[in-house]
């Protein structure tokens, strides 16, 4: 059964960094890509960056602007979002999702795991 768990969210100040991780088990040997998406009260859950499983490419929204690095480590699985200059823009619950479709895109509807979330604050 695969399970994802994200942690390292928190409060910071605009213009902070935060690094967000997420363990990802029971995905076995297979190629997968993954991604983390965010999400505010109200609104659509919204794609941030995507690391794809055969090559290792990213994807990014466009208004992380190259604030935001999306990594990860395969012994043992796990995603890392590493956030910098961060705006109070960015406030939200940010999700780690993992897909074995070979081409997703950086739209939910690609993602079929899903983490529980951890909640990122930024204040002015």
């Amino acid at each position: 059964r695969v399970q994802l768990v994200e942690s390292g969210g928190g409060s910071v100040q605009a213009g902070g960094s935060l690094k967000l991780a997420c363990s990802i088990s029971g995905i076995g040997n297979f190629d997968h890509s993954a991604a983390w998406f965010r999400q505010v009260p109200g609104k659509e859950r919204e794609g941030v960056a995507m690391i794809y499983g055969v090559g290792s490419d990213t994807r990014y929204a466009r208004f992380v602007r190259g604030r935001f690095t999306i990594s990860r480590d395969t012994a043992p699985h796990t995603l890392y979002l590493t956030m910098t200059n961060l705006e109070p823009e960015d406030t939200a619950m940010y999700y780690c999702a993992n897909t074995y479709a070979r081409a997703p895109s950086l739209d939910k509807s690609w993602f079929t795991y899903w983490g529980q979330g951890t909640q990122v604050i930024v204040s002015p």
